[in-house]
């Protein structure tokens, strides 16, 4: 790593690190609490951070990041799909489900109505 890719880490774990904690609060969950209760937990949110931060930094920040283009050629065509719209960092959901912090919707419903 370049010496400002890892400046420009450094300041994304805070950042993810954050973002991790305001996720769980959103939930009712206290990530800190959670990982100083549970060690495996807390590797598996070193994990998460390291991924979320290295996916971050993937994303380039000097150019337009596409993962797919297409090209036409008489029509005078282009079209191309960008990694991350809007730039900025994201936290998928299988990590958060990793981490305890999806929440577990549960319910019924009565397709043919009840005959009580």
């Amino acid at each position: 790593m370049s010496t400002m890719e890892q400046e420009r880490a450094t300041a994304l774990l805070e950042v993810v690190s954050a973002s991790l904690r305001t996720e769980a609060h959103q939930v009712g969950k206290n990530l800190d609490k959670m990982v100083e209760a549970d060690g495996d937990l807390a590797l598996v949110a070193k994990s998460v951070t390291v991924d979320v931060v290295a996916r971050t930094l993937m994303t380039s920040t000097d150019q337009e990041p596409m993962t797919q283009i297409a090209q036409g050629a008489g029509g005078y065509s282009a079209s191309g799909t960008f990694l991350v719209p809007g730039g900025g960092l994201f936290i998928k959901k299988s990590e958060l489900a990793r981490l305890g912090l999806r929440r577990q919707r549960y319910g019924v419903v009565e397709i043919y109505g009840r005959s009580d």
